[in-house]
């Protein structure tokens, strides 16, 4: 037997395996009730009344003759992919087809998934610290190239610090696709209308494809931060967007998204022009069945006016335990970042702590679980990274044992 040895060399354990490992360890010595978790970025709060009764209808209607549904369009059912444009995108001023919409199981799939539009010797760029996801995927297929003790030796890294304002500086030799995720996991910051059409026009120039995770879109509260990469003038021809219900809708379990590829967005190979869409379509055939009839209604009730009243308060109690860990760990003297258009807290640890080491210390003096920026790169290392998604009873009481413990 041939196995994939680019597989086989990777780290052993995915970065939240490696914490849910810590944390088993740990909870054998002490009750896991008395851990609080603001690591992994899974929603807490229950799907909203609205959303769960269209979920339970549709699945009930699968079980009458009438009803049924067997395989679900490639694309996604027409009603979904209108409600998206229709909802996410005509608001903004934003146009977009049907046949540029396409529906998947999950943010963290299409993203890990683009790659495989791609040449194998594609030059691929991330910002970093990064979501695991865009190096790993690229990685499997060998793309990458020989892991090095700081990363890999083909893979471009594009550090975003706080002297740089957490926006990547652009390299001259430009690459062949550029992962961005604004408002960003792990950091929390977001890109300015400004900044993101300085990384288009940058991408247009080049030819480099952006492929711009929007997972949180939901979060932003800036003005001056674009809810879509296709707000921004020329992003049609050089970007896809991907976006989730997960972190709004909190669809974590449920598992639905979908990505925007537009028709100007197009390739030449062999003298021929090849639309991205129609790779992506056809890709999409050979390696998925869709997403479920039940969850498509679901995802279609969160985007309609009751959805979105009850989806916005959802969103809003997360916002308001990003503000308590924010402003108490700032309170406390601790430099922190994020936490205004994101659910996610990025702080540096104090006295000079390795991001495991600090790890290592909140586990077992104050039972708080959160993840350690070198998780997420060399740029990550001296900062971690707290999330909103737990009840503010509990958040309140982990920023409480934080601060009583640094």
């Amino acid at each position: 037997m041939r196995i994939n040895t680019h597989l086989a060399d990777m780290n052993k354990a995915y970065l939240f395996a490696e914490i849910a490992a810590r944390v088993a360890e740990y909870s054998k010595e002490q009750p896991p009730h008395e851990i609080i978790r603001l690591g992994i970025g899974d929603v807490t709060l229950p799907l909203t009344p609205h959303v769960a009764k269209a979920f339970s209808d549709a699945a009930l209607s699968m079980g009458t003759p009438e009803g049924f549904r067997g395989y679900p369009p490639y694309e996604g059912y027409d009603f979904l992919l209108d409600a998206i444009i229709r909802n996410d995108y005509a608001p903004l001023g934003v146009t977009i087809g049907r046949d540029e919409v396409f529906v998947s199981d999950g943010a963290k799939s299409d993203t890990g998934n683009i790659q495989e539009l791609l040449s194998a010797d594609a030059r691929i760029a991330v910002t970093d610290p990064v979501y695991p996801v865009y190096v790993d995927s690229n990685a499997m297929v060998g793309r990458l190239g020989k892991r090095t003790a700081t990363g890999y030796e083909r893979l471009v890294t594009l550090p975003c610090t706080a002297e740089n304002g957490f926006a990547p500086d652009l390299p001259e030799d430009a690459p062949d696709a550029l992962y961005l995720c604004s408002p960003n996991n792990p950091t929390g910051m977001a890109l300015t209308r400004k900044q993101l059409g300085h990384i288009v026009n940058w991408a247009r120039a080049h030819g480099t494809l952006i492929v711009f995770d929007a997972a949180y879109k939901a979060y932003i509260t800036d003005p001056d931060v674009p809810h879509s990469i296709f707000e921004i003038e020329g992003a049609r021809e050089c970007a896809v967007e991907c976006c989730s219900f997960s972190k709004n809708a909190g669809f974590t379990g449920v598992r639905c998204a979908y990505t925007v590829i537009p028709r100007e967005l197009t390739a030449t190979a062999d003298g021929r022009t090849i639309r991205l869409g129609d790779l992506w379509r056809r890709r999409s055939e050979s390696r998925s069945n869709g997403v479920s009839y039940p969850v498509q209604c679901a995802a279609a009730a969160s985007l309609d006016d009751i959805g979105r009243a009850e989806i916005n308060a959802l969103v809003s109690h997360y916002l308001a335990n990003a503000c308590i860990i924010l402003d108490g760990l700032k309170q406390a003297g601790l430099t922190c970042y994020g936490g205004v258009n994101s659910p996610y807290v990025w702080l540096k640890t104090p006295d000079g702590m390795s991001s495991w080491d600090f790890f290592d210390m909140l586990l077992r003096k104050a039972q708080v679980v959160g993840t350690p920026g070198a998780g997420f790169g060399a740029a990550g290392e001296g900062y971690f990274r707290l999330t909103a998604f737990n009840s503010e009873e509990n958040t309140r009481r982990a920023v409480e044992r934080i601060i009583s413990t640094i």
